[in-house]
């Protein structure tokens, strides 16, 4: 519903990132966050005392951009999406937020790297079976 709201070509992008998400992590359970769509679900605990649940990774339609949110880092306490920041040099990069105005401004087998990394954690996925590409 919420891919199906939105206007062209802006549907037609997201939709193909969503097929993409899918086929790379098929386990991940889809549901609506804040943020837009999610993928998966873990629960983070900070030293601070505050915890709560979020995606590994989301998907969402802003005004002037497509977003795509990386789980914040991977298991060797890297921040995703900011080390493929130089293999996507159109998209504004963040710590967790690779945001690009056009679908033909990123190299789709750099998402699809960051799709794995971001769905996994030591070796698996969120959903507990074993990590995409690791037959």
């Amino acid at each position: 519903e919420y891919i199906a709201m939105l206007d062209e070509p802006r549907r037609s992008e997201i939709w193909q990132l969503h097929e993409l998400i899918l086929a790379t992590a098929p386990g991940l359970k889809i549901s609506m966050w804040s943020v837009g769509i999610g993928y998966g679900s873990y629960h983070y605990h900070y030293a601070s005392g505050r915890e709560g649940d979020w995606p590994p990774l989301a998907l969402s339609s802003r005004k002037q951009y497509i977003a795509l949110y990386a789980s914040c880092v991977n298991d060797n306490g890297e921040y995703i999406a900011e080390k493929y920041k130089w293999d996507l040099p159109k998209a504004d990069i963040g710590k967790s937020c690779i945001r690009f105005k056009h679908l033909t401004d990123v190299d789709l087998e750099i998402i699809k790297k960051i799709i794995i990394e971001s769905a996994t954690r030591d070796g698996k996925t969120y959903d507990g079976t074993k990590k995409p590409g690791s037959d």
